[in-house]
């Protein structure tokens, strides 16, 4: 990412959504942005393994899990899939785990908070639809910045 989030909403203002949720930068990679593809679950992680195990063109993952923190939907195994599938980055209404693991891969995570317990494997959720996190809607295809400052969306 070659611009900052406030300076590119100095620019474009209006055309962009702001998340106003507290995030916490837990990838090695502090800003990154990509278009937008999702994934809705709730403490089931199968669906967000499944999407970040294929190539991700330099995509960024946003996963509604609903704000819950009772269990991980990624972990440092998953990340590194993401990493190695081109993926720029991972933004988790939710939690994450392997923090320490997941600070040294060149990956983009932006999430709630972490919590060591693991999800379900079921594969139930939805991919690749429009999700709304905090007021602001996440479509498929739509662009997304992320940096220390927080998040930005395309309208």
């Amino acid at each position: 990412m070659t611009i900052a989030t406030a300076d590119l909403y100095d620019e474009r203002g209006d055309e962009l959504d702001s998340l106003s949720l507290p995030m916490i930068d837990l990838g090695g990679h502090v800003a990154f942005d990509g278009p937008i593809r999702t994934v809705r679950c709730h403490r089931d992680n199968a669906l967000v393994k499944k999407v970040l195990a294929t190539p991700g063109d330099g995509a960024v993952l946003v996963v509604d899990g609903g704000g819950s923190l009772e269990s991980a939907l990624v972990g440092d195994l998953i990340a590194a899939s993401a990493v190695d599938n081109g993926w720029a980055g991972v933004i988790v209404n939710g939690a994450i785990r392997d923090r320490a693991a997941m600070a040294e891969l060149p990956l983009g995570v932006k999430a709630l908070g972490s919590n060591p317990r693991k999800s379900a494997k079921d594969g139930v959720g939805e991919v690749d639809v429009t999700v709304t996190i905090a007021g602001v809607v996440f479509a498929p295809g739509r662009h997304v910045w992320a940096d220390a400052d927080g998040v930005l969306v395309e309208r």
